[in-house]
Order: structure tokens, then sequence, then C-alpha cells
């Protein structure tokens, strides 16, 4: 098993295991960095999750994600904060997110 402690660890694995995009979080769907490709809830599958918690501070808390789309023929990551610095989502995107938790 590889030791991962920090997000650059863990975003260098994933993208090696191919999570290649980079996403971003929009009210109801994701959206690929770049091409602005959207991805809703029903058309993706939340493969593993990953959090950190800041020591001393609550907003260093974030989740990494690592986001896979049969539909789109596509794989990458969302970091999001957590806690008080999360952002807030549709009842459709928190339960898609939420689907697996390491």
């Amino acid at each position: 098993m590889i030791q991962m402690t920090t997000l650059t660890e863990v975003l260098d694995h994933l993208q090696r295991e191919g999570y290649t995009t980079d996403f971003n979080l929009k009210d109801n769907c994701i959206e690929c960095h770049g091409n602005f490709l959207q991805i809703f809830p029903s058309e993706f599958s939340v493969d593993k999750t990953y959090r950190f918690e800041g020591m001393t501070d609550p907003s260093d808390e974030a989740i990494i994600y690592a986001i896979s789309s049969e539909k789109h023929n596509v794989k990458g990551t969302l970091v999001n904060g957590y806690g008080p610095s999360s952002s807030s989502l549709t009842h459709e995107m928190v339960k898609a997110l939420n689907q697996r938790t390491i």
C-alpha cells in the first residue's frame, strides 16, 4: 500500500492511474476544465475519495474525488473544500459525490 499524506501526492498518484482531467464543481454538475463539457450526476461515478484535515485551521480541510464517466469516456479529479468551506450544491450533486468514501 502506498502512503500518501499530501494533496499533491494523491493528485500525482491519481494522474498516473489515468485521472487526467481537471474537473470544476458547478451547482448541479461537474465541468471539464478547458472544454466546458458538463457532466451531470447520473453520468459520473465517484471511484475514490480522499479527505485532508488541517491540523489547526478548519479552512485547510479538503477532499479529492476521483471521478469517471463512461458516457463521456473521461476520468479526472475534483478538489473541493469540506466543512465550513464546502460549496453549496443541489441534492443530486451531494448524493452523487457521496457515493463512495475511502
